[in-house]
């Protein structure tokens, strides 16, 4: 398993064509994959190579604004490493979050902590021993890690396989392995209420470890069993 991402809104050197990767089978991951082209990604040839300082635990992480966020192995702190500079430039705790295999998704892989953007920015989605395993959702200043705004929902976090955050609200994905999956659960962050959904998700290689969103794109990503899926997206009102 692992995660794959291109940024939103990059920043020079970078472009929207630029893809990173990370395999996040093992307890020392550092390597994060860096490549210029679409082709160079398809074929399997990184442009670069970054080490990182400190290990990344989970298959939470992404790219925003230049800087990768992740989370630290077995903490539930979360790391800015910005990529032009291959520096940390922040860490900071999510207050009480729960970690290494406490609250993770329903397939496990330490996913207790997990990061997301959407079109109104940097999100962190978690649970707490407080709330009892439900899925709490709080928005991150992508420069301080600080805290902005949380949210706690009633979805169980270990109930569904996986979620992503698209114009503020949380959509949940039924299961990682079963063909024909659903998109069951949203919770609007601005009305801080949850709905139940019947749409349609296939997991085509029957384990999906990793499920993003990129607002830029309009796209969902996806790693399923070590295949690296687009999803093409409808939006409309709900």
């Amino acid at each position: 398993y692992g995660v794959w991402m291109r940024d939103p809104e990059p920043v020079y050197p970078y472009t929207r064509d630029t893809t990173w990767r990370v395999d996040t089978v093992g307890t020392d991951i550092r390597q994060v994959f860096e490549y210029d082209q679409i082709s160079q990604f398809t074929q399997g040839y990184p442009s670069k190579v970054h080490i990182l300082p400190i290990p990344m635990e989970s298959t939470g992480a992404v790219v925003y604004r230049g800087a990768l966020y992740y989370q630290k192995h077995t903490s539930r702190t979360v790391i800015r490493y910005e990529l032009k500079s291959e520096r940390v430039q922040a860490q900071r705790d999510i207050p009480d979050a729960g970690y290494h295999g406490q609250f993770p998704y329903s397939w496990g892989g330490y996913t207790d902590i997990d990061l997301a953007v959407d079109e109104t920015g940097l999100w962190v989605i978690y649970s707490t021993e407080e709330a009892k395993g439900a899925i709490v959702l709080s928005k991150v200043n992508p420069e301080t890690l600080e805290l902005e705004q949380t949210w706690e929902t009633n979805i169980r976090k270990q109930s569904v396989a996986n979620s992503f955050l698209i114009c503020g609200t949380l959509y949940t994905v039924s299961s990682y392995s079963a063909a024909d999956a659903t998109i069951n659960l949203a919770y609007d962050t601005g009305a801080r209420s949850s709905k139940a959904l019947s749409i349609p998700f296939k997991n085509q290689f029957k384990y999906s470890s990793m499920i993003d969103y990129n607002p830029a794109e309009k796209k969902i990503f996806s790693w399923d069993n070590f295949n690296m899926v687009v999803y093409d997206i409808r939006l409309s009102q709900m």
